[in-house]
């Protein structure tokens, strides 16, 4: 399957369905808000678990998230392509902060992901879904995500830091 297929099933499975008028009119602020910031967070994991990867090959669960990261920016890109906005730059890729941040053992660092894991169910739980509970298609994907943040790369860290 090709990745603008997996795309493809991935937005249908979650709902992103838009009648040209919604797509015609502009997000307000907060839904725009919050699809940047869905993004940026997205932006982040990539960056330090690539970071982990440098330091110290292609481990998992590094190896695998990192390509689910890299799904999930697709996902809200096209969302965010599809409105009209402007798609920022992944500016923590490459980091040198977040490639300091790196800890001295891998340990530590699944210890990272896993708060990471429940940061991110914080963010979607507390900010981003309340932001866009007008957007079906919007709040469908958000779930996605923060259901597989949650169902699947949680439990992976935890293993992974219970080693």
């Amino acid at each position: 399957m090709t990745s603008k297929s997996l795309l493809l099933s991935a937005a249908l499975m979650t709902g992103f369905v838009c009648s040209q008028a919604q797509a015609a009119s502009s997000l307000p602020q907060p839904v725009q808000e919050a699809l940047t910031a869905a993004l940026e967070d997205e932006y982040h994991a990539e960056a330090f678990y690539d970071a982990v990867m440098e330091k110290y090959g292609a481990v998992r669960p590094f190896a695998n998230i990192i390509r689910a990261e890299q799904m999930h920016q697709s996902m809200l890109i096209d969302i965010m392509t599809y409105y009209g906005m402007d798609i920022p730059a992944n500016k923590a890729l490459n980091s040198t902060e977040i490639r300091a941040a790196v800890p001295a053992t891998l340990g530590k660092a699944c210890n990272i992901g896993v708060q990471a894991e429940v940061d991110n169910a914080s963010l979607y739980s507390d900010k981003l879904l309340p932001a866009v509970r007008d957007y079906s298609e919007i709040t469908a994907t958000f779930k996605a995500l923060s259901d597989a943040s949650q169902l699947k790369h949680l439990p992976a860290f935890q293993r992974c830091a219970s080693r």
